[in-house]
């Protein structure tokens, strides 16, 4: 690993220009805080020298011959997590901020920056990097893991936990008491999994598992940095079904105080602990859903059989598709299936062109039971129609998230070769 040369801020240039390169570096050359440690023409070159040089700031070109700049970000920051990268490009679009943001960058400059903007853009992200590499010197490289016996454990040998993220674009369809359920059906002994109301405002997990808050998510935010075992065991709520809740605050206006990379940092420390992590989501598509569902594994994608639920559903997919989530990783259930609403589910999978993998029929008297009662469909009589059907999900989810883990672990070998392999 290169040594820190003083105070001053690491800089790698990243563009496959040579002359482009070559200017930058005489803009900053005057700069006294600011040293070049090296320059790169390439997606791939750009991460073998982010491994050796260890730079603060990294200024990416997001059009490269062998790999985009996005791309290379996103390896980038899996091996020097300190590391800010700024994004440059001729296509000022909001579709590349959206996607460069989402794959971890920094900042969004077009070309040519002046050289005020870049200098600017330069310092201030640097002292991200300077806090982050801190935190990264004081903490251990690796979180103590359980030990047999401890809430969490799940062996030395075995992969981080999948998360599933549970979300709908329309309010009122039932993600809750999905989640809440399946969550349930995918805890055991041997497969510890925690629930996260990831409505900060309005989540309502605790209520549908009867339990009273007294430490919330908002409690975890606010030491992101210290993170330890006996700090998520003060907050997390244990239910009598044994699977762990993580719930939203007491009081909505708290939610503004949670930001969406502290929830990162949260789900990535329960990632470490717990077989299966289960989100569950508020209707909004804002910074903390999409960073929960950039994480996630498997998104159950919910609708009702009615016009506004599909219309909505619709926008969803679209929208994941400008988004650039896999579309292998989308599993779509339809809530409240009712033969009588002249919606059938094969017409719905039909117009939305989107495979329908589970369904629940309607069953309200049942659902607004075991709600007011605080007891998940799960833990009650299994013979309902309404409970089968959830058994049915509960066992799709479960093959949907082990092939995703067999497939992830092909794919990260794929990366390890092809990064490294040269």
């Amino acid at each position: 690993m290169a040594e820190q040369q003083d105070d001053k801020i690491r800089l790698l240039i990243v563009d496959d220009i040579a002359e482009t390169r070559e200017n930058i570096r005489k803009l900053l050359q005057f700069e006294p805080d600011i040293v070049v440690v090296g320059s790169a023409s390439s997606g791939e070159e750009a991460i073998k020298q982010s491994i050796e040089l260890q730079p603060d700031v990294v200024l990416m070109d997001i059009s490269m011959p062998d790999m985009d700049g996005i791309t290379a970000t996103e390896l980038i920051i899996k091996e020097v997590p300190f590391a800010q990268i700024v994004i440059l490009s001729i296509q000022n679009d909001a579709d590349y901020m959206r996607r460069a943001m989402r794959a971890g960058a920094r900042e969004f400059l077009a070309k040519p920056p002046s050289g005020d903007d870049l200098i600017s853009t330069i310092r201030l992200v640097a002292q991200r990097a300077k806090e982050q590499r801190e935190k990264l010197v004081i903490q251990p490289l690796a979180i103590a893991v359980p030990q047999p016996g401890e809430p969490g454990y799940k062996g030395p040998s075995k992969p981080l936990g999948k998360l599933l993220a549970v979300y709908s674009p329309k309010g009122g369809v039932g993600c809750t008491m999905l989640a809440t359920n399946i969550a349930i059906g995918l805890s055991s002994e041997e497969t510890p999994t925690v629930l996260v109301d990831g409505n900060l405002q309005f989540g309502d997990v605790a209520v549908f598992m009867n339990l009273q808050v007294k430490n919330s998510i908002v409690d975890l935010a606010s030491r992101v940095d210290e993170l330890d075992e006996d700090i998520v065991g003060e907050v997390l709520m244990k239910h009598d079904s044994g699977l762990y809740v993580l719930a939203a605050p007491p009081r909505p206006e708290m939610a503004d105080e949670i930001q969406a990379s502290q929830v990162r940092t949260v789900l990535r420390f329960l990632r470490m602990h717990f077989a299966y992590i289960v989100v569950d989501n508020s209707s909004t598509m804002d910074d903390i859903t999409l960073a929960v569902l950039d994480m996630a594994d498997l998104l159950m994608a919910v609708a009702t059989t009615d016009i506004p639920s599909i219309k909505d559903a619709r926008l969803l997919f679209d929208l994941l598709n400008v988004l650039e989530f896999p579309k292998e990783n989308i599993m779509f259930v339809l809530n409240k299936t009712d033969r009588r609403s002249g919606i059938t589910s094969e017409a719905v999978a039909e117009n939305l062109r989107q495979v329908v993998e589970g369904e629940i029929p309607l069953d309200d008297r049942t659902v607004a039971t075991t709600v007011n009662r605080g007891e998940p469909l799960l833990l009650g009589d299994k013979s309902r129609p309404i409970a089968r059907n959830m058994l049915d999900l509960l066992a799709t989810v479960k093959q949907r998230l082990i092939a995703e883990e067999l497939s992830s672990e092909k794919i990260v070998e794929k990366e390890r070769s092809r990064v490294f392999g040269r």
